[in-house]
């Protein structure tokens, strides 16, 4: 029975799933199916609670709420995409490399993953938010590597146990190179558990994201983001509850639909090594 059967038949694991799919699919399809531009003012719609024509209300400029979380959402799901294939890439191969070769490498790779770890992760992106004009792809390099240890330490673990194992030593008395060996006969039988951290690592960068936009150092007006909602909300969240709950419940949902999915892939034998 493949993984995605045994996922399936987890009713949480499922949902998440499902909840994260539907979230994936309406921000891609949002040019197709947003009701208004999201860019649009309209100063004689501003603050309008939901209703028929404005499903989620309207914001201090007009603008439709719906629209804007839609198309926030192709921000930050791309954004959480991008940070964790960068960590994945960065923090799986320094990891493959200290636990295969060991020494020095092994001592280096460990230094700098404690040293990063030693400091806050969102800490370390304010630093650079502040410092820089933060688009998407600079903040996606940013949050990468302030997160990419925690990937680096699990693979370099897999790694470690990996390499006593039989077919390793076969592989190596066979004459492939290391770089053959390790990439392609150890790292394979060590994905299942970092899919799993992957899938959790996305969830946290969702938060990151959030934080440092609603503190004013994530993405920059225009560029909506669902944390630079929650920032823009701020001055409004009395007269205009909506604007800070719809962003806000989407965050919630969406974190943990992730955190499900991760969970039931490590229940279904994604987290085995």
């Amino acid at each position: 029975m493949s993984t995605l059967r045994r996922l399936l038949r987890r009713p949480l694991g499922a949902a998440g799933l499902v909840v994260l799919t539907l979230l994936v699919l309406a921000s891609l399809a949002a040019p197709l199916i947003a009701p208004f531009d999201p860019a649009a003012v309209n100063l004689r719609a501003m603050q309008q609670p939901p209703g028929p024509e404005h499903l989620l209300g309207t914001d201090d400029l007009g603008r439709d709420v719906l629209t804007r979380l839609l198309y926030a959402g192709r921000v930050s799901l791309s954004l959480a995409a991008l940070v964790t294939g960068f960590a994945v890439v960065l923090g799986c191969t320094v990891g493959a490399l200290a636990g295969f070769f060991g020494g020095w490498v092994d001592r280096l790779v460990s230094l700098a993953a404690d040293s990063m770890l030693s400091v806050p992760a969102l800490g370390l992106a304010m630093v650079a938010g502040a410092l820089l004009r933060p688009n998407v792809l600079v903040l996606a390099i940013v949050l990468a590597v302030v997160t990419w240890p925690d990937l680096a330490r699990i693979t370099r673990a897999q790694v470690l146990t990996l390499r006593e194992r039989t077919y390793a030593e076969a592989a190596q008395a066979l004459g492939n190179t290391p770089v053959r060996v390790l990439f392609g006969h150890l790292m394979p039988n060590a994905l299942p558990p970092l899919v799993v951290a992957a899938t959790l690592l996305s969830a946290n960068v969702l938060l990151i994201e959030s934080a440092l936009s609603f503190l004013g150092y994530g993405m920059r007006p225009p560029t909506p983001s669902w944390g630079g909602m929650l920032f823009e909300a701020q001055a409004f969240y009395r007269q205009s509850p909506w604007l800070a709950v719809v962003p806000g419940v989407t965050i919630t949902l969406t974190v943990m639909a992730i955190n499900l999915l991760g969970d039931a892939l490590r229940e279904a034998g994604g987290g085995r090594g």
